[in-house]
């Protein structure tokens, strides 16, 4: 999986692409990433890349020629195009579904968005997608890149070592996952529930089942009723 970042601030990359499950991904060759600086594409020695926007208003808007720019340096350089991302607040919310189907993908470019905008005209021409990590407003789009990023490599068959531990994780269950422990059994008073030592595999996990339910139903009721119909459309 080939994963291009444009980006103002690459260096913010460099450290996270070494961390972790995601590391060890890129250094194992399962994922390769680039980061390109819109700064690079800029077309004056200042490097400015941004500009005040038609009819007033405040805040500044990146321009569209480093973009454009940017853009085709990377198809040219990769033989493809890729599929563009955006990311922005205005975007679809990012899910687990996302990343599963994202991760499928041979080629993903993500434009890491900055000051108040992006030209429009970017937006309309190159972006095939947009996406938003949620309802609030970050001050560049290189911690949406690190999430997604993350949520994709991490489901590369290699980059887990016990790839059974990402189909039983919260969101792929279509529940939140039920809670862990490990040793000690007791601490400080405090036990772990028998079931969990009993060696009844069964048991366990009729356990661990109910127990999802029964957080996902007080701490994420949406998700519990989207898995509620989504039980009853299968039994229609």
């Amino acid at each position: 999986m080939i994963i291009d970042v444009i980006t103002t601030f690459p260096e913010t990359l460099q450290a996270f692409r070494e961390m972790g499950i995601v590391g060890r991904a890129f250094e194992n060759g399962l994922a390769d990433i680039k980061c390109w600086d819109i700064r690079d594409y800029a077309d004056d020695t200042y490097k400015h890349i941004d500009d005040v926007p038609f009819g007033g208003g405040p805040g500044m808007i990146i321009k569209p020629d480093p973009l454009f720019r940017a853009f085709e340096d990377i198809a040219n350089f990769r033989k493809s195009t890729g599929h563009r991302i955006f990311l922005t607040p205005q975007g679809k919310p990012f899910q687990q579904d996302d990343a599963e189907r994202l991760v499928e993908s041979e080629h993903i470019v993500l434009l890491c968005g900055r000051y108040k905008g992006i030209d429009q005209r970017v937006r309309d021409e190159l972006i095939d997608e947009e996406l938003s990590l949620g309802d609030f407003v970050l001050s560049g789009g290189e911690i949406a890149a690190f999430a997604v990023i993350d949520a994709m490599v991490r489901l590369i068959p290699g980059a887990v070592n016990d790839e059974g531990s990402t189909k039983s994780d919260t969101f792929p269950v279509g529940l939140l996952d039920a809670p862990y422990y490990t040793r000690p059994s007791e601490y400080r008073g405090l036990k772990v529930p028998d079931v969990l030592l009993s060696g009844h595999h069964a048991e366990i996990e009729k356990w661990r089942k109910q127990q999802r339910l029964e957080r996902t139903k007080k701490k994420r009721p949406d998700l519990f009723d989207r898995y509620v119909r989504g039980l009853e459309e299968s039994h229609e």
